[in-house]
């Protein structure tokens, strides 16, 4: 039997009115500084409309992703909204990860989604002497509400995969030098992953509390990129049933765990945590993850 989640009943929220996205220069290591103080300078014309608006709790969001010190590659505040952010020297970074977020995550929702920031202490704090990191939260698709059908189909990820390709490339042109580039998935964010990774140029490929990824076998996303694997003891995507089937003409669930020896990830420790857990300061599964975006896989302790 498989169990599918209805959606709640309630009423839509009303569009909250933005401005269209920056019109930004081509993206290189020369053009960061004004592609940050064009997405700042966005942000904060949102929060003026959220404000005038009457949505207070947006145009709060939208002001924060406006502060100083905040580096906005990309932002869009219409609708949910989508916005990528970096946190490090990203043109001179040595290695930088991508965390890809799983369901729930919007503007209004974003702190939450900050564990970019974490993760980027703990590569400073681990990295050796000298070795530059960056860390970029990338929340450019429309994610799925945990609480609907869309979280148990693949076609939020099939939209969003293309995007994410698009994104690694102009990444990879910014950076332009001997850079791996991780990618750090979470939840719904390992089923974008996973659709996008045959055509990413990527090293690693980390995915947590991962419901499925909609392959059968790690081998059969088809990537260079070593790939990973970890849920966290008290994670609740644990009792979720591993299991892809036809449902009245959609395919529902996303197949074979990804931490069971039948995937053939590289599975390592993430602890006790729950599913919202994994960039915990201190905690097991972050400081694994900083050893995988390092490259430093003999020192990731394995579950």
């Amino acid at each position: 039997m498989v169990a599918v989640v209805a959606p709640l009943s309630a009423a839509a929220r009303p569009e909250i009115p933005a401005p269209s996205p920056a019109t930004l220069p081509e993206l290189t290591a020369t053009t960061l500084d004004r592609t940050y103080a064009a997405n700042t300078a966005n942000a904060a014309e949102a929060a003026r409309m959220a404000a005038a608006h009457g949505d207070t709790h947006r145009a709060e969001a939208d002001r924060e992703m406006a502060a100083p010190g905040r580096h906005l590659l990309t932002f869009d505040g219409r609708g949910p909204g989508r916005a990528t952010e970096v946190f490090g020297d990203l043109a001179r970074a040595d290695h930088v990860a991508v965390l890809v977020p799983g369901s729930d995550t919007s503007l209004d929702t974003y702190d939450r989604f900050r564990a970019a920031a974490a993760l980027q202490r703990q590569l400073t704090g681990t990295a050796p002497h000298g070795t530059r990191t960056a860390v970029v939260a990338w929340l450019g698709y429309r994610t799925p509400d945990t609480v609907s059908t869309t979280v148990l189909t693949t076609d939020r990820a099939d939209e969003a995969a293309p995007h994410l390709r698009a994104f690694i490339r102009r990444l990879q042109g910014v950076v332009g030098r001997p850079t791996t580039v991780s990618l750090v998935c979470h939840s719904y964010g390992t089923v974008v992953c996973a659709r996008a990774a045959s055509h990413l140029d990527i090293d690693a490929l980390a995915l947590v509390g991962s419901p499925g990824t909609g392959a059968d076998t790690a081998a059969a996303l088809h990537t260079p990129a070593r790939i990973w694997a970890a849920r966290g003891k008290d994670d609740w995507v644990g009792e979720v049933p591993h299991v892809r089937t036809d449902l009245f003409g959609v395919t529902v669930g996303f197949g074979t765990d990804p931490v069971s020896p039948a995937f053939g990830a590289h599975v390592f420790a993430a602890g006790e945590g729950g599913h919202s857990d994994y960039f915990s300061p201190g905690s097991a599964s972050l400081t694994n993850l900083a050893r995988i975006v390092l490259g430093d896989t003999a020192e990731v302790t394995r579950a």
